[in-house]
């Protein structure tokens, strides 16, 4: 089988590639059509994907190709494939690029028992596409410097000019977009346009989640927004990036609240529809969950009774606010951003 790979890919696909799991880079063909089984658009994190296509595999006997990429570049490959794209599933991290897909009419509807498998509040409204695996959004900051009484009651007070220079983000990532758009889902395009102009002016500008917390670790800012599984994925390695940050919860339904649903859809164009249907069932299923319940990606589990992470501050105690993935509009947040200057 010859298999086109990256060098940070290596280390996974020597060991996926035994269970009959290739992983080959973005927009890169691994093999003849007879060799690759199902293709998965793989953007959720590369270790969990082969975890869940591996153990997919072992169980089912049904071959997985994951080509690793990024939300929205996905989600854009598969709009200008249209009818011609070779995936049959696409595996996302946040809503927003499956709501592009959805939108453009590519996706077959999932099952009916594999939606059963996962609450509502944990999948688009029109059944189009699946929730996979969530994350929360929390504030990291600086335990010296910030305590229960100055902490932002609100996402919305970072932008009061008290906080100008305090805090961190990564505007340009796919997680902090991801947010935006719950913003715009909640508060509407006046609020979200304002918030923007303020974020602007007042924070600090990071490439990527793990940059913004390191940024709040080192003193350079008080806080940071970010995803929780930054925290605790280096809490469980040296902790040398979180050791002196702690995460605040906004919890009350607030935006800063926002739990961002990991999705998982079957493109229309499949040609191998049955087995990438069985593939979602497998992932929001009992194996799948307990990737995530066991492993150390540190997402949450979102099948229906299923435990996450003992780690975890649990689903249930975070107050989040419910929006319906299939309103997150990435189209009018790039829109949004781009005016406030912030991409």
């Amino acid at each position: 089988m010859n298999i086109s790979l990256s060098a940070s890919a290596n280390a996974f696909a020597r060991a996926a590639l035994f269970a009959g799991v290739s992983v080959v880079a973005f927009g890169s063909v691994s093999a003849s059509a007879d060799d690759i089984g199902i293709v998965v658009y793989n953007a959720q994190h590369e270790s969990l994907g082969v975890a869940w296509a591996e153990a997919f595999t072992k169980e089912t006997g049904i071959k997985v190709t994951l080509r690793k990429g990024k939300d929205m570049e996905f989600a854009n490959q598969i709009v200008q494939e249209g009818a011609a794209s070779p995936a049959d599933v696409f595996l996302t991290e946040n809503s927003p690029a499956m709501s592009l897909v959805d939108g453009a009419g590519l996706f077959e509807p999932i099952a009916a028992e594999t939606l059963a498998q996962v609450p509502e509040n944990f999948r688009p409204s029109n059944g189009h596409w699946v929730g996979v695996a969530a994350r929360s959004t929390v504030f990291v900051y600086d335990k010296a410097k910030l305590n229960a009484e100055t902490l932002p009651k609100s996402m919305l007070d970072l932008a009061d000019p008290e906080w100008k220079g305090r805090w961190g983000a990564s505007p340009s990532g796919a997680d902090f977009q991801a947010i935006v758009s719950a913003l715009l889902a909640l508060k509407g395009e006046e609020v979200t346009a304002s918030w923007l102009k303020a974020m602007k002016e007042n924070a600090t500008p990071y490439k990527g989640n793990s940059a913004a917390m390191k940024g709040a670790n080192a003193g350079e800012v008080e806080g940071a927004l970010i995803y929780h599984y930054y925290y605790f994925g280096d809490q469980a390695k040296t902790g040398e990036n979180s050791g002196n940050v702690a995460q605040h919860y906004f919890k009350n339904q607030d935006p800063g609240a926002f739990v961002s649903i990991s999705g998982g859809g079957v493109l229309a164009s499949s040609q191998h529809k049955e087995d990438a249907q069985k593939f979602l069932a497998w992932v929001t299923g009992k194996g799948g969950q307990a990737i995530l319940r066991e492993g150390t990606s540190f997402e949450y589990a979102v099948g229906e009774g299923e435990a996450s992470h003992s780690s975890l501050t649990p689903l249930s105690e975070l107050d989040y606010p419910k929006v319906d993935p299939a309103t997150l509009n990435s189209a009018k947040v790039t829109e949004l951003m781009t005016a406030a200057g912030l991409l």
